[in-house]
This record gives structure tokens, C-alpha cells and sequence, in this order.
């Protein structure tokens, strides 16, 4: 469906005037996604509110997985790929059948994404939040992967056996407390805090889960967790604290520290 030239300004005029950076790439999605002209205003309020677009689209890609994301779940970010990647580049036998735990999973991205690439490897998704767990498991059925992955509620790792993964990745909230309400409109009002908040410095939920992680893995056993920018060496310090011999900081895109990963000690 074709819309007149002045539909399509007047669209983009007002995602503009709210602010929205990407407002002519926004609208694209928005003009692809919508059946007719009622329904381009109605998402385009939506975005002008500084909703989400993941939210009024109701899916996001991340890695090579169509993911159905809503209100429930913290949106993936391309960020949160060099996670998967780096865990990848970790792996010397991606057809080796390997166990992966993904804590705080939320939409299931991560674990999604390494079993899409690890064809012999079975997950386990754990998350405090009920209806992100729905979500998740959406998911896992619209990529085909539901043979391969478990969903179930928990706290972390705490139902997880001693030394019983070879991998177990987490994005944990990291954000300080105190900077979720300078952050964007679409994060801030619309992004689950439970999965935003780390507490007064960020670190609340590291402290109790780079112990947990060390705990679950196997010998020779990997873990990675996301961090914030400013984060890879007070994370560092904790999982050499936990019983990791070394941690190693992986970079994102942008050049800015993403990632700690480290191995259990095989003795």
C-alpha cells in the first residue's frame, strides 16, 4: 500500500519533533509493518510517545533469529551479540553436544542464539519473571528450537547443580540505580526495571552470580556475562575473587568493553 507524500511528511514531522534520532528509519518500519493509513497513525503515536519500536512492531532481529519482544522483556541489542560471538569464538567444537544455562534469559536471545549455532547443545533459560519466560518460549517454538532448550522460574542459578554446564552466560541488570531515570524515554518508561537495575553501583547482581556461575561449571567449563562500559574491571576482579583464574574483556562495535568471559580451572 502506497501513501501520498504528504502522509508520510506529516509522519515523519512528528517523529522528528518528538526527538527520535532515527525517525525516517523508524517510520520505514512502521509504513512495512502497517495494513493502512489508521494503522501508520496509530504506531506512529505509539513512537512518538517514545515507545519502544520493538514494542509497536512486536519483534526484533538479533543475531539470525526473528525474536518476539514486548513490554515484558528487555528488548535484544546489538550490543548483547558480541556476547554470543565471543562465547563462539570459545568453542572449539561447535558440534561437541555441550549443556548452556542463560540466567535472567528474558526474551531467551542469548541461549536462542548459541543453540541456533551449536547444533548438538541443550539449554536451560532461567528467569525470576513469568511472563518473560512466556516470551522466551514463544521464541524458542517461532525458531525452531524448543526440542533443544528448557524454560523454568528461578533466581538465578540457585536450583542449578554443582559442576553440571560447560557454558553459562547471563545479561544481568548493571545499570546504577540512580542512572535508570536519566536514560531514554524508551528505556527507562517502557524497558522492565528488574531487568535494568543493578542496585546503588551497578555490581549488586555480579556479586551474587560470578560465585554462582564458578559453582555450575563444569572443569574447563566457560562463562560470560554482558557488562557496562565502565564495569570490566570491578567484574574482573570479582570472578578472579570467585575462583576464575584469569578474565578477559571482549569489546563491542563501538570500542567499548561488553564482555567478561573466563574458564573454570580444569583442576
Amino acid at each position: 500500500m502506497s501513501f501520498t507524500p504528504e502522509q508520510t511528511r506529516a509522519w515523519l514531522d512528528r517523529l522528528q519533533a518528538a526527538g527520535i534520532d532515527e525517525a525516517g528509519q523508524d517510520l520505514r518500519h512502521i509504513i512495512l509493518s502497517a495494513k493502512d493509513a489508521d494503522t501508520v497513525e496509530a504506531m506512529v503515536a505509539r513512537r512518538a510517545n517514545r515507545e519502544p519500536l520493538s514494542h509497536i512492531l512486536g519483534d526484533k532481529p538479533f543475531w539470525t533469529l526473528d525474536l518476539k519482544v514486548t513490554a515484558d522483556v528487555l528488548t535484544p541489542r546489538a550490543d548483547t551479540e558480541t556476547l554470543v560471538e565471543t562465547v563462539l569464538k570459545q568453542v572449539p567444537d561447535r558440534a561437541a553436544r555441550l549443556e548452556i544455562a542463560d540466567l535472567g534469559t528474558g526474551s531467551g536471545a542469548i541461549l536462542l542464539a548459541l543453540l541456533s549455532e551449536l547444533p548438538n547443545a541443550v539449554g536451560l533459560g532461567v528467569d525470576i519473571s513469568e511472563s518473560a519466560l512466556a516470551i522466551a518460549r514463544e521464541n524458542a517454538v517461532r525458531n525452531d528450537l524448543t526440542m533443544r532448550c528448557e524454560f523454568r522460574t528461578g533466581d538465578w542459578a540457585e536450583d542449578i547443580a554443582d559442576a553440571s554446564l560447560d557454558i553459562a552466560v547471563s545479561n544481568p541488570p548493571y545499570i546504577a540505580g540512580a542512572v535508570i531515570d536519566t536514560l531514554e524515554p524508551e528505556v527507562k518508561d517502557h524497558e522492565p526495571r528488574l531487568a535494568l537495575d543493578g542496585g546503588e553501583d551497578g555490581l549488586d547482581v555480579y556479586r551474587v552470580l560470578i560465585p554462582e556461575l564458578f559453582r555450575i561449571l563444569r572443569p574447563g567449563g566457560l562463562m560470560a556475562v554482558e557488562i557496562g562500559y565502565d564495569q570490566g574491571g570491578p567484574v574482573s576482579v570479582l570472578a578472579r575473587a570467585a575462583g576464575f583464574d584469569t578474565a578477559a574483556i571482549a569489546r563491542d562495535l563501538g570500542g567499548h568493553d561488553r564482555v567478561i568471559w573466563a574458564r573454570k580451572r580444569e583442576s
